[in-house]
Order: C-alpha cells, then structure tokens, then sequence
C-alpha cells in the first residue's frame, strides 16, 4: 500500500509504498477513509517530537473502516467505523481505569513511536478505538481526536460554564473555527479573534462576535468579561490573551507556531487576577464519544478548507500554511 512515511529526525517524508498492516492479538486493521493534516504535524517533520521513531508513517488524525480484527479484540467487528485516540492507553494502569487514558505513564503516540494514518490502511491498537454512529459523516468523525474532542475535553477541564464568555484566537484556524462551535455548543457566549477582515465574514457565522486584529484585549473587555481563552497560536497571542481574562479566568494554551519561542510569564499578573493556565493536547474516549454525540445533533459542522490525496501531500501541507484558508485539510488515499 502507499503511505507517507518519515524516514528520519529532520529527513521531510516520502511517499511510498509498504507491506500491509495485518492486525495483532489485540489490534485491527482499517481503511482510511479520511485523515487530516495538522500543524503538529509540521512541528514533527522539524524535530520537535523526541519520541518519535523512524521510519514512521506521518499523520494522527484518522476515521475509517475495520477490515482485520484480533482475536482478543471485544466489541468491535468487520464493517464497524472507527476512530482512533491521538495515543494508544495500555488500558490497565490507574490513570486508564478511572477514564483518564490522556495520563497513561506506557501511552504510545500515533506518528511517534507508532505508524499513523496518511496510508491506504492503518493498525490501531484496541485501546485505541472508539465507534463512530451512522449519523456522523467521516468529515466530522476525523475532526474528533485532535480538533473537537480536544477541545471538548479542555473546555471540561476549565469547568466552563454555561452563559460563560469564551475567546478563541486564532479562530479561522482548523482547531479555531471548531472551538468556537463547541464552546458554543456547550453554552457559552463566544468571541473569535482573527487579524484577517477578509475571514471575519466566515467566523461570524459560528461566533457570537468577532475581533479582527493583533491586539484584541481592550476590544474584548469592552464585550464582557472573558472567563476563558483559548489559544490556538501561541506567543504571537498570548499577551494579549492574558491580558483579555477577568479575574478567576482561565487560558487554555493549545497553540505553540514556534516552539523556538520564549515567553516570560510575570508571576503577579497571573496572580493578582487569580488566573488559572491550563496547557492542553488531546483527548479521551469520553470526550471522544461525547464530542460525536454532539456532531451527530448537528450542533457543530466540519469546516473543511480542502480535501487532497496522498500523492498531493505537498499541495496538502502549502494549503496548510497559507494564511487564507479557513478550517481542516483532509486527506482522502
């Protein structure tokens, strides 16, 4: 089969071809019906995942079909459509007993240390799976672990409330422009920040309102009082974030453009305002399986700046980069 395959620490990728996946005890074998391209992904191919292991195939994102099921594999059957977490949980340990499989000391990272999901076919360990309902399309299953169901899980973990303000920078981004939606869906007032007019227009009709430029903070204040930021950029926007939260706020900082960047954090501010930082990367199968239940409702839509193929992973990645899309870049092999 074809599949994106990262050779080495700062080697870029190839695309070629690879034996087949064939599924462990405890494994199954799926076609990739979807999986999606994301900024992290970038980060990797510049040496900014240490654990990764090469040769690797590229990608963590993914929704499809189980094909090869093992032997020891409970509740899932040929013909089922799946998505898999951001990670495999070895399912045991304390932290995956309580639900918190996100915290598992012996977790292992698709596109790290395992194969991920720009290929025709992808293994995906069990502890892994969680089912997808016919009523989801793939386009807003695939958004689920790193987008939406990030998200979600986030928002948990700030207890937002419900008639609570939120701001979301970045907000045309394919993390951005889901996060308004989901902190929409559960109950929040919603600001989306962007420096571009030209993508105001787009954000508004998910958005409560919408600030465009690079400092936002007065503007925002001048709304309601922000209880909760989340960051999709980084340091590019993290003043200003800081800066936009009332008192008893909390940054959830998922964004990080340019992991070569410091920023110096003054201890006062954060203090004196009693502001809570929460740093934040995936999912569980909770959030998982809630975040589908509420796309299968309708309350939040996949935006999708483009859909390319394998071959076109290069066109892929430029659309990924270029400031003018809006939403996720997916991959159909």
């Amino acid at each position: 089969m074809r599949a994106v395959v990262v050779p080495g620490k700062q080697k870029g990728y190839v695309i070629q071809e690879i034996p087949d996946p064939i599924a462990g005890k405890d494994e199954v074998v799926i076609k990739v019906e979807r999986a999606a391209l994301c900024y992290r992904d970038l980060l990797q191919l510049q040496g900014y995942y240490p654990r990764m292991k090469y040769p690797v195939v590229l990608g963590h994102e993914v929704v499809g079909t189980i094909e090869q099921v093992g032997e020891n594999v409970k509740g899932f059957k040929e013909g089922d459509r799946v998505i898999s977490l951001l990670y495999a949980p070895d399912g045991t340990c304390k932290y995956c007993q309580i639900g918190e499989e996100a915290y598992c000391h012996s977790r292992l990272g698709y596109s790290e240390e395992l194969d991920g999901f720009f290929a025709e076919k992808s293994k995906i360990k069990a502890t892994s799976l969680v089912k997808v309902n016919g009523n989801v399309t793939v386009e807003g299953a695939v958004l689920v672990p790193c987008v939406t169901g990030m998200i979600y899980r986030s928002l948990r973990r700030a207890k937002l409330q419900k008639g609570e303000t939120v701001l979301v920078t970045g907000a045309s981004g394919g993390v951005g422009i889901h996060a308004i939606q989901v902190a929409k869906a559960l109950g929040a007032k919603v600001i989306g920040v962007t420096t571009s007019e030209e993508k105001a227009s787009t954000i508004r009709k998910f958005a409560d309102y919408v600030i465009v430029g690079s400092k936002f903070s007065d503007e925002a204040k001048k709304i309601d009082d922000i209880n909760i930021v989340i960051d999709t950029v980084g340091t590019p926007t993290i003043e200003e974030s800081l800066k936009s939260l009332w008192m008893g706020g909390r940054l959830i900082q998922i964004g990080n453009v340019d992991p070569s960047q410091i920023y110096q954090l003054r201890l006062g501010y954060v203090i004196l305002k009693d502001i809570e930082i929460i740093g934040h990367a995936s999912a569980t199968k909770r959030d998982a399986e809630e975040t589908l239940k509420l796309t299968g409702e309708g309350k939040i839509s996949p935006v999708i700046a483009s859909t390319i193929r394998l071959d076109e992973i290069d066109k892929g990645y430029e659309i990924l980069k270029d400031k003018r899309k809006i939403g996720k870049v997916l991959v159909k092999p």
